[in-house]
């Protein structure tokens, strides 16, 4: 039983590589470790039958970030494997009645941050010094539900990674990527979010010295306008993920 708390580096490993992923997988995303544990928002109204802009798993998650029930999901779910990647880090948190919301493009279509419980809500820039502070929290909370529950009995693993700074064209040749868009016209300098993850990452291993540490070569951490989901820096070329599922391979996944 497979979970993964993270994005779709690791969730497209095996669709790429054209292998079965693991028969009992969850999978949580469109969150931050801010916002996974932080209280529910109470009051959204949100609807059966997802927005045409949105996919089903996508609009499942976002809600699930507001509801926060994907915690107590995943302690139900008592997982072998406890994967973690923090490339969904990269969106900013809003603060709204006393609680977290990870500030996704999802929720943005989605329309929820529009209705009353949103009303005061204020951003918290994913750069910031208080979305650091916040995030360190929550990792540290993070520890302690591991100690307390049984995903403690997991295998713990940190998929490590950078977002690129080139990427392959349609003929194959290598392009070096300007500042990148998150959504809604917000721009990142790759550099920033790149020190944001290596400080991530770095803290998790600290904190969870027993976490296995899965990073496929930096050569391969190139993106590729050809994949399946479009030009992204962290959407990387098809040996990028052979190299990472070799390395779930060998941890028994």
């Amino acid at each position: 039983r497979v979970a993964i708390i993270g994005s779709c580096i690791t969730r497209d490993v095996w669709p790429i590589v054209g292998e079965a992923p693991p028969q009992d997988l969850l999978y949580i995303s469109r969150t931050s470790l801010a916002s996974l544990l932080a209280p529910p928002l109470n009051g959204v109204v949100v609807s059966e039958d997802p927005p045409a802009s949105l996919g089903v798993s996508t609009h499942r998650a976002m809600v699930a970030d507001i509801r926060k029930t994907a915690l107590a999901q995943l302690v139900a779910y008592r997982p072998t494997h406890l994967i973690f990647d923090f490339i969904d880090e990269r969106f900013d948190l809003l603060a709204a009645q006393g609680t977290l919301v990870t500030h996704s493009w999802e929720l943005d279509a989605s329309g929820y941050h529009r209705q009353a419980p949103f009303n005061d809500a204020h951003a918290i820039s994913r750069t910031s010094a208080a979305c650091d502070l916040l995030w360190r929290q929550a990792l540290r909370q993070m520890v302690d539900v591991l100690d307390m529950t049984p995903l403690g009995e997991a295998q713990l693993i940190l998929h490590e990674t950078q977002w690129a700074s080139h990427y392959l064209d349609e003929t194959g040749g290598r392009q070096a990527f300007g500042d990148v868009e998150i959504f809604g016209g917000k721009l990142a300098a790759i550099a920033d979010y790149n020190a944001i993850l290596s400080q991530q990452q770095d803290a998790f291993s600290a904190a969870l010295p027993r976490a296995r540490r899965v990073c496929a070569p930096r050569p391969l951490q190139l993106a590729d306008v050809r994949h399946r989901w479009g030009l992204s820096p962290f959407h990387y070329i098809e040996d990028y993920y052979r190299a990472v599922w070799r390395e779930f391979q060998a941890l028994g996944i």
